[in-house]
């Protein structure tokens, strides 16, 4: 029940008692509004001061009466504030100093700016892929309906400096700005560039004509939703197969073939490899594109092309081989 149900309940049975009990005095004892409602008054509080007059047995009787339910009504909305206080006001800190420790744990994360249409769809491939993330939003009702499907939020203002650090921007790898504002997108990159000369920004905008701008504020790559919808939906109707295809080994983790793009690290037991010796150690995935660090990408490179740290690199594969590959990278 809502608290605010449980309140009205209190105050008509409080209001029920002490009508009952004054037209009861009144009735039984025959005495005035003002002494019954008294009389009502410091029996039902527990005060124990001296009757207004001396009570009949029937009197007395009704009396008993009066303390148990008024009594009773008492206890139960100390109870119910209570509850209120320690389920409500404590459980809401209790819960918030949690979620802000297992986000302090976060490193190598994903930050999501924005938990719109757009935001939706991102958390769900994010969470088929298994990603670390952090939702930001500043609807507080958005922020309740993303902690009951269990994702760690924080509910600010994602422009504010403050609110990105909560988030861990410093030890994010990628950051996702998916507000509904291009103003907004802009300065959530201008702010994460700032704080993070590292992290990887993919930011949404509606006007294609202001890429220009996103990537001087910093930002890594830009996605405009209409227009890759049009896009999407032009191939679509020319080369279905080829966008089923796609979409399936892209997005859907653990199926027959998989694509899947890998950062080489330090440590790595594929640095110095060639492509030909990567794809031969993985058990036949290929590679099919590399990015070098001077950020030249290379499609359909070389089976001589020599792996080094820092390289990004295109794999297709089975899950078996990616996970080869995988485990050797990371």
């Amino acid at each position: 029940m809502k608290f605010g149900g449980q309140i009205l309940r209190i105050a008509f049975a409080f209001i029920s008692v002490v009508g009952i009990s004054t037209a009861g005095y009144m009735i039984i004892e025959n005495w005035s509004f003002s002494d019954a409602v008294y009389m009502t008054f410091i029996t039902i509080s527990t005060v124990g001061y001296k009757e207004v007059h001396e009570l009949s047995e029937a009197g007395r009787i009704f009396t008993i009466f009066v303390i148990f339910s008024g009594t009773g009504t008492m206890l139960y909305a100390l109870s119910a504030g209570v509850k209120y206080f320690v389920e409500g006001h404590l459980g809401g800190v209790f819960g918030r100093r949690k979620m802000e420790n297992e986000i302090n744990k976060l490193n190598e994360h994903v930050i999501l700016c924005g938990y719109g249409k757009i935001g939706r769809e991102v958390v769900r491939v994010f969470e088929n892929e298994g990603t670390k993330f952090v939702v930001v939003d500043f609807n507080e009702e958005v922020v309740e309906k993303v902690k009951e499907n269990g994702y760690l939020v924080i509910h600010g203002d994602a422009t504010r400096n403050n609110v990105l650090k909560d988030a861990g921007i410093a030890k994010a790898k990628a950051l996702v700005a998916a507000l509904p504002s291009d103003a907004d997108n802009l300065y959530v990159t201008l702010s994460a560039r700032e704080l993070n000369p590292n992290v990887f920004i993919v930011a949404r905008m509606d006007n294609e004509e202001a890429a220009s701008k996103f990537k001087n504020a910093g930002a890594n790559r830009t996605i405009s939703p209409y227009g890759i919808g049009g896009r999407h939906m032009a191939v679509l109707t020319l080369r279905p197969l080829v966008v089923d295809f796609i979409d399936t080994t892209m997005t859907h983790r653990g199926q027959e073939l998989t694509l899947v793009n890998i950062e080489l690290r330090p440590g790595s037991l594929v640095e110095g490899m060639t492509v030909k010796e990567g794809e031969q150690k993985s058990g036949g995935a290929h590679i099919l594109a590399v990015r070098k660090k001077n950020d030249r990408l290379v499609t359909s490179p070389p089976l001589e092309m020599r792996l080094e740290i820092g390289d990004e690199v295109v794999v297709f594969g089975t899950q078996e081989q990616l996970n080869v590959i995988e485990g050797e990278i990371k």
